[in-house]
């Protein structure tokens, strides 16, 4: 268990939390959001011991073993090879393996009485703790770990600094991933993934039978793996019982009604305040007016929560009009050296209104696909047709690192007016893309990642394209702007071929999906889960004839000993429906307590906004001995929860064992 209690932390007189209180219990999966320099990888390293509170009390238990992937790769590894880095993952495994040479060396030499027994004893206790810290699998499962997140087999033995730090992003996290820690600490590790890649991760995570603490912009991963939402802002930490989508709604459901206990404080100020003005040189209302001007000091303000990150529309001009076929590439190839062939046999057309996600491997050609329909590369053989009217809009995954640092967003979109265009709608787009008034001002170099993309996009739309090509367009991207980003290009009529590792970006946007192979593409005609089917049944094809032979041998073995199957389908049967019994009722407790903390802390919310309106009617009391008990109740039903959790989770893997 994980308990903040009471803490405070400042960095530069900046409050970075301020008396903030949680728990993480066992084994869950928690989330972690809120905006750039809130505290979110100040919390990792509080947890990890890199860092001390100054004030209040954090409690970790000694006994557990903590992994924690940084932002940042460690000084001193630049030489090592791969694959010796990554099953490096446990520290005290490197002192145990030392210890051991060091007494494998002595066995050789002149030893006093009795000191052979104790070294063999000390060896045996050595080799048990290297084999319980995983010694004997680590190096097997770095090469595996290694695979997952698309390194080749030929990488394995080059040093770590030959890599670029994207890459080497990759080897730390599979360092971390391997070292079968109880408590997980992973700050943004699908940084630098792609689509493969973040699926991998995901399919590791979810076996994963610790604590998990995830930093992450990427939905799809705070959606099905967090089962525990922390929202870090303003110096305070909240958590929220669920996951991504729950924390949306449930952050909504607070604001609105904080807004309205809001409203209601400031009648009642403006109702105090009123009396005070009118009666106070009425000696006879003198004791009142006192009364109501203490109310009034006592009266604590009700802080809205800040609004996270980009909170307003991206709307994208409707689209010129072009002819049916925007882009038809045949029999297309394309080599940066001229022998090494990147693109060979393309063949695809893209039409009015598609809306086409590329996603693969990296280093497979994504980015080059997407700059050959751009015509930013020349093909080396085949054709490349741009249909009637089109006006392509390109945007480079690296073109916010071009922007100039002392230009100010209106310069930067009014530069990229045609020539003898009108200057007047200049301020529309900008506002469309949220630089509206004083924000147009601003010098690219304090602009956020996020608003540097934004202002591409605003760069784009000067002179509107009916085909958007986007590369990685989500980079540097908050959540709320990616969500904002993501209904826009929903909603536009135009043409949109993308490039993203963001899956539920992917999943929203695209309606077919390009998928790399080796030298080229495959189409597929339906959106990113058929995609993920059909690349399942690609990989285990099971032809007509297995199928027959499966049917045929089924029937030969219906036909001897029916009798004995069927005693085998009854014993099935009735083990089925035992277990089904026991289930349902491992359920219904897992409900039952998840039922009563919910019920518990929508009580406790409850409380605390009746005692944030600070009213004279308020028995603080009587609601203050509620809230402990509340507490209790929900110590107790957590208890509860995860007591039959895992219960159930032990049952189910016996269950589907008997089904399989």
């Amino acid at each position: 268990m994980i308990d903040f209690q009471n803490v405070y932390k400042s960095y530069s007189g900046k409050d970075i939390f301020k008396d903030v209180s949680f728990r993480i219990n066992p084994g869950e999966r928690v989330g972690v959001v809120g905006p750039n320099g809130a505290g979110k990888s100040t919390i990792f390293s509080i947890v990890n011991g890199e860092i001390e509170q100054d004030k209040g009390k954090v409690m970790v238990p000694r006994d557990l073993r903590i992994a924690i992937l940084h932002q940042h790769i460690e000084h001193g590894s630049a030489e090592v090879p791969l694959l010796d880095f990554a099953a490096d993952a446990v520290r005290e495994l490197s002192d145990i393996s030392a210890r051991m040479h060091v007494l494998e060396h002595r066995f050789h030499e002149q030893l006093e009485p009795g000191e052979y027994d104790k070294m063999l004893a000390e060896q045996g206790e050595l080799q048990s703790r290297y084999e319980q810290l995983g010694g004997y699998r680590l190096r097997h499962a770095a090469e595996a770990a290694l695979s997952g997140l698309g390194f080749h087999e030929e990488d394995f033995l080059r040093p770590l600094g030959s890599f670029s730090g994207g890459w080497q992003m990759r080897g730390a996290l599979a360092r971390v991933l391997i070292s079968d820690p109880d408590i997980l600490l992973l700050d943004e590790p699908s940084n630098y993934l792609d689509i493969p890649a973040v699926e991998w991760l995901y399919r590791f995570l979810k076996s994963f039978k610790g604590t998990l603490m995830l930093i992450s912009h990427d939905r799809f991963l705070l959606k099905t793996l967090a089962n525990v939402t922390l929202e870090i802002n303003g110096g305070n930490v909240i958590r929220y019982a669920g996951d991504y989508d729950y924390y949306v709604r449930e952050r909504q459901n607070r604001y609105l009604q904080l807004e309205s206990a809001r409203k209601n404080q400031d009648k009642e100020r403006e109702r105090l305040e009123r009396s005070i003005d009118r009666f106070r040189s009425k000696s006879t209302k003198a004791v009142q007016v006192q009364n109501w001007i203490r109310k009034l000091d006592r009266m604590e303000e009700i802080t809205m929560p800040d609004e996270l990150h980009y909170s307003g529309s991206i709307r994208i001009p409707d689209p010129p009009p072009c002819g049916n076929e925007i882009i038809r590439l045949e029999n297309l190839s394309f080599s940066y050296n001229g022998t090494d062939m990147v693109l060979e046999n393309i063949d695809i057309q893209v039409d009015k209104g598609d809306k086409l996600g590329i996603v693969g491997y990296n280093g497979m050609g994504k980015t080059t696909l997407l700059k050959v329909m751009a015509g930013m590369l020349t093909p080396a053989g085949g054709k490349c047709v741009i249909g009637h009217n089109v006006v392509s809009g390109y945007q480079a995954q690296e073109f916010s690192e071009l922007l100039p640092d002392e230009q100010s967003a209106y310069d930067v979109v009014r530069a990229a007016l045609p020539a003898g265009a009108d200057s007047r709608s200049l301020m529309s787009i900008l506002g469309s893309f949220g630089f509206s008034g004083e924000a147009a001002d601003k010098p690219c170099k304090v602009l956020s990642g996020g608003e540097k993309i934004r202002l591409l996009f605003a760069r784009i739309f000067v002179n509107p394209p009916n085909f958007l090509l986007l590369d990685e367009p989500t980079t540097h991207l908050d959540i709320s702007a990616r969500e904002a980003l993501q209904q826009a290009l929903a909603d536009y009529k135009g043409t949109v071929v993308f490039v993203s590792h963001d899956i539920e970006f992917v999943s929203n946007v695209a309606e077919n999906i390009i998928g790399m192979v080796p030298h080229g593409i495959k189409r597929y005609y339906g959106n990113y889960a058929y995609y993920r089917e059909k690349v399942e049944q690609e990989k285990n094809p099971i032809s007509n004839s297995e199928v027959a032979a499966q049917d045929s041998s089924a029937s030969d073995n219906q036909s001897a000993g029916t009798d004995s199957q069927k005693e085998r389908r009854k014993e099935r049967a009735r083990v089925r429906q035992e277990m089904q019994k026991e289930k349902r009722e491992l359920e219904r407790r897992v409900a039952h307590f998840e039922q009563e903390i919910e019920r518990a802390e929508s009580e406790q919310a409850e409380i605390t906004a009746s005692l944030a309106l600070n009213s004279a009617d308020t028995d603080f009391a009587a609601l203050n001995r509620r809230l402990k008990e509340l507490e209790q109740t929900i110590a107790k039903a957590s208890s509860g929860w995860e007591q039959f959790a895992v219960k159930l989770e032990e049952f189910m893997e016996e269950y589907n064992r008997l089904h399989d």
